[in-house]
């Protein structure tokens, strides 16, 4: 049996993110997915964590938004890129958790999350791409897609009377939908990467086991019964063929424009530091600066700070 993707990670004493920001996450990196299997990944990270480590855990995210915090500002200034980040998961994986926490330092300024559920008439309209694309990010912007258009690949295809909804001409509706469907996301996102959008995308990688713990924890605690529906539970039925989607979707999808991240998901706290490294890789890749000013620039900033400097008190007093 081949040996599962399960990376050891820096010294839980010593997890600093000044050092391994940008490593942590990389074992978990797609970029060819032509021989990819799910199974070769686990959901869990191989280092054991106790209850004392918790709190090292919590010390390390925290670095890890700080670095992400001042990546985001300077992409912002420097106003060319731009950075999506897709998240996709079987239900309860963590993806709300993962987009509060790893998102909480950054200027909503230069944010925007976006959620994307069952497609409005409005929606269905339009080819399946439509709605995210109007869901960009700006350039200078980080842009967080909580599912997205790999939905069509996912939902619909383990449910497949779905597709008869879509108002689409039935000559199209062949067996090759959903090569063809695959072929067009490669394409969008290649497209995307070569006009200043740095995309990624993230799978929250959960067990079974997890998932069912997670929902008799919904289930049991008042405070969080409004997360779980029964459709959630019938769901969790289809569990083998999601898997199966899920696998075919990375292998065909995962690029070095766009590649995945197959990320751990059993333990939140890992996920989420394992999802912040990605995102701080990412920004660092594009080699982000604050923008620079011309010389003619520099010079009236110095003539504006003598002005200031000899500026009375009197003065600006009266200027205020």
């Amino acid at each position: 049996m081949k040996k599962k993707n399960n990376p050891k990670t820096p010294n839980l004493k010593k997890l600093d993110f000044i050092k391994h920001g940008g490593k942590i996450s990389k074992p978990y990196k797609i970029e060819k997915g032509e021989n990819f299997k799910l199974s070769d990944y686990s959901t869990h990270p191989t280092i054991p964590f106790g209850p004392s480590d918790k709190p090292i855990m919590k010390e390390a995210l925290e670095k890890g938004i700080e670095m992400l915090s001042h990546l985001q500002e300077v992409l912002y200034a420097q106003d060319n890129w731009s950075l999506l980040v897709i998240f996709q998961a079987m239900d309860a994986a963590g993806k709300d958790g993962a987009i509060k926490h790893v998102m909480s330092g950054i200027n909503p300024q230069g944010c925007q999350v976006s959620s994307f559920k069952a497609p409005s008439n409005e929606e269905l309209d339009h080819d399946f791409l439509w709605r995210c694309i109007k869901k960009l990010p700006e350039r200078g912007r980080i842009g967080i897609f909580n599912r997205s258009y790999y939905e069509e690949v996912l939902v619909v295809r383990v449910h497949n009377h779905l597709l008869q909804k879509q108002r689409l001409p039935s000559k199209l509706i062949t067996k090759k939908i959903w090569d063809e469907r695959m072929e067009d996301i490669r394409n969008f996102e290649k497209h995307l990467s070569r006009n200043g959008t740095k995309v990624i995308k993230i799978f929250l990688n959960l067990s079974e086991e997890e998932q069912k713990a997670r929902f008799l924890e919904r289930i049991n605690e008042p405070s969080k019964n409004w997360k779980l529906s029964y459709d959630d539970i019938k769901e969790r039925g289809y569990w083998n063929e999601y898997m199966q989607v899920y696998e075919e979707m990375i292998r065909k999808t995962a690029t070095k424009e766009a590649p995945w991240y197959v990320i751990p998901a059993d333990n939140k706290i890992y996920a989420r530091l394992a999802v912040a490294s990605a995102m701080i890789k990412a920004l660092e890749d594009l080699e982000l600066s604050y923008p620079k000013i011309s010389e003619e620039e520099k010079n009236r900033l110095e003539e504006l700070k003598k002005f200031l400097s000899d500026e009375s008190p009197k003065s600006q007093k009266k200027a205020l």
